[in-house]
């Protein structure tokens, strides 16, 4: 057991845990965070408490922030903006198909060396940015860097809101993009609409892999459309799948009415046990 908390560089972006060590933050609370460029000002988004999982793994909160650590803050996103207004007028003067998607700057005096600005970009293509990157570094002053973003880093860095109504899986827990594939949507009888399974990145939505694996067990076990059952309504044959309710529609060789019948019910191991240890 250990204690952990959960911070956030950005309102609503990626919570990080790390372990408080003997500090006690509060939510609201700004703290450092270790980073490769040195401590950076987060905002603690849930409390320190105990957890029941190992916490050695978990780097460890530098501090609470001061008053210096919140002005040099405050300086660093002031030249992020800086940076992003100017790359934005310079690509539209060098006439690049570019679009700006995030800056990321260290100031001077920082373990990783002098100042320097990341800008993340998304293109249709490879872009020749060469004269882009002169200009960028005699407007900014600094060393600068130009890195593409795909669709979906790009729809991790700038966040938004889903079709489900919630912010983005993966601007906000996801660590990794899986691959997902057009027979997931198939196999959950999904609408092969793109503006109905494409998430904000145009591609398809990484949800589509959550609940892949329960469709795939039902379909190993339950009997498919069109076969012939018994059910404790009566024989009928299936004509339909609710996953979700781990149920089969049935409809009846009686009367022609459909019924909602378990899987366990249809399915012949169960009727054979039930066959077997019944009186």
């Amino acid at each position: 057991m250990g204690m952990l908390c959960a911070v956030s560089f950005h309102r609503y972006g990626r919570l990080y845990y790390l372990d408080p060590g003997e500090l006690s933050p509060q939510v609201g609370d700004k703290v450092l965070v270790p980073t490769d460029d040195g401590p950076e000002v987060a905002e603690c988004v849930w409390a320190a408490q105990w957890v029941s999982e190992d916490t050695d793994g978990f780097p460890r909160l530098a501090g609470l922030a001061e008053e210096e650590d919140l002005r040099r803050d405050e300086a660093l996103r002031r030249r992020k903006a800086e940076a992003k207004v100017a790359a934005k007028r310079l690509i539209r003067e060098h006439g690049l198909p570019m679009k700006v998607v995030a800056v990321d700057h260290v100031l001077g005096g920082a373990e990783g060396g002098g100042e320097r600005s990341t800008i993340y970009f998304t293109a249709p293509h490879r872009v020749d940015f060469r004269s882009l990157v002169r200009d960028l570094g005699a407007t900014l002053h600094c060393r600068v860097e130009l890195r593409q973003l795909s669709a979906r880093d790009s729809a991790r860095v700038q966040g938004g809101i889903g079709s489900c109504g919630r912010d983005l899986c993966c601007a906000t827990f996801l660590t990794d993009f899986e691959p997902v594939t057009i027979r997931m949507a198939k196999d959950q009888d999904l609408p092969l609409n793109p503006l109905r399974i494409s998430g904000a990145c145009g591609r398809l939505m990484c949800c589509l892999k959550y609940e892949h694996p329960l469709y795939q067990r039902f379909q190993e076990s339950a009997p498919p459309v069109g076969t012939r059952v018994s059910t404790p309504e009566g024989d009928g044959r299936v004509v339909g799948h609710s996953v979700p309710r781990d149920s089969v529609t049935v409809r009846l060789d009686a009367d022609g009415s459909r019924c909602s019948c378990s899987r366990a019910s249809v399915c012949a191991p169960r009727q054979a046990h039930d066959q077997h240890y019944t009186p």
